[in-house]
């Protein structure tokens, strides 16, 4: 069956009395990824909110082009852009989600009137340094993933932010994919039992440049890919006892790439994988998330373009026993993570991502990825 407007409006009015997602996530699961969620909103007094003062620091991450969303979005004014190699601000200033950008020294950025977030959007090895300075200068940050390679500087900013009050918000890009937040709902409310299994897999075919980049960490496309996938896996069952790192070059390239691996995840009673690599044919498409419990199954399959299947051994709520065939919305990149920040630093509501999560999720990926904790 197809979930039309009306469920997915019943399913997120659900997911807001059961306290696992909230507020705009009604719109989110309806389709709805506009700003409308956020920028049309008053407060007690009948003002409008002012938009948010945004910037960026880093254009080297894979993922910072998401200024975009920003940039469209009317919750955000974006203040300026960092970027001190000159040939990566090159390559940036000729991709329209930077075009006509203001340029700025970091210092410029950090002491601009009224500043309130900052996009940490550098290459890997510089975000905890630069998360850093941000959230000394009193900012609240979205930092791209991985949060870095020092378990433990990752720990001093977590706790630097929560004793300011400052959002951390990680750059994980399925925790507001519409699938995954009905997966939360139907958990929270034991529609699929006593979970026992849960198996991931997220793969692409990575080009020569890109593997050059990924081997600067012994963690490979673990510490790259999987990362996406145990922020999943802590948030859906929760920290594991024990993880498994299975490491492997699998790859004819002569590199020093960790291109094919696998990590298992012990529970008292329940087991996880997740799989990853960087030499899948049509990976994206095989991208997936499947979890089975006592009561359930559901599979997720293509996590970017979530469609499901849900079968059921006795009826829950809207879901008679048997099988149901589930389509979603699109799903954009980001523009939930936007609307659900503007939210939070005004203050409509808290955020669904623990200060505690973070590290929990942080450990994982760097035990998973067969990487130093200490």
């Amino acid at each position: 069956m197809n979930v039309d407007r009306r469920e997915l409006l019943q399913i997120a009015g659900g997911l807001a009395c059961a306290g696992t997602f909230t507020a705009s996530l009604t719109a989110i699961l309806a389709g709805d990824w506009s700003s409308g969620l956020n920028a049309q909103e008053s407060d007690s007094t009948g003002k409008r909110h002012a938009p948010i003062r945004v910037g960026q620091i880093g254009v080297g991450h894979a993922h910072a082009n998401k200024l975009a969303v920003y940039r469209a979005s009317p919750d955000y004014e974006v203040v300026g852009v960092v970027e001190p190699d000159p040939l990566l601000r090159a390559q940036a200033q000729a991709q329209a989600a930077f075009r006509d950008c203001n340029w700025m020294s970091e210092q410029q950025l950090l002491e601009s009137a009224d500043l309130q977030v900052v996009l940490v959007e550098t290459q890997i090895h510089d975000l905890l340094g630069t998360a850093v300075r941000c959230v000394e200068a009193g900012k609240h940050i979205h930092l791209d993933k991985p949060a870095g390679a020092s378990l433990a500087e990752f720990s001093t900013l977590l706790k630097q932010a929560e004793r300011q009050s400052l959002l951390v918000q990680m750059g994980y890009m399925y925790r507001y994919n519409p699938a995954i937040i009905l997966l939360r709902q139907l958990l929270a409310e034991g529609a699929l039992g006593d979970v026992f299994e849960l198996h991931a897999v997220m793969s692409k075919v990575v080009d020569a440049e890109g593997r050059d980049k990924h081997a600067e960490f012994s963690g490979g496309m673990m510490f790259e890919l999987g990362c996406h996938l145990i922020d999943l896996v802590v948030g859906l069952i929760g920290t594991p006892g024990k993880i498994t790192p299975y490491v492997q070059h699998a790859s004819a390239i002569d590199d020093k790439l960790n291109d094919n691996m696998l990590a298992v995840f012990e529970y008292p009673r329940a087991l996880a994988t997740v799989k990853t690599s960087a030499m899948e044919v049509d990976g994206f498409a095989r991208r997936h998330l499947v979890i089975c419990g006592s009561k359930g199954t559901m599979h997720i399959q293509p996590l970017d373009a979530p469609a499901a299947r849900l079968t059921l051994s006795e009826p829950h709520g809207e879901y008679s026993k048997g099988t149901h065939e589930l389509t979603f919305p699109n799903f954009p990149r980001y523009v939930a993570d936007a609307a659900d920040m503007a939210r939070i630093l005004r203050g409509a509501k808290s955020s669904d991502f623990s200060y505690a999560h973070d590290l929990a999720v942080q450990t994982a990926v760097l035990q998973a990825a067969k990487m130093p904790t200490t």
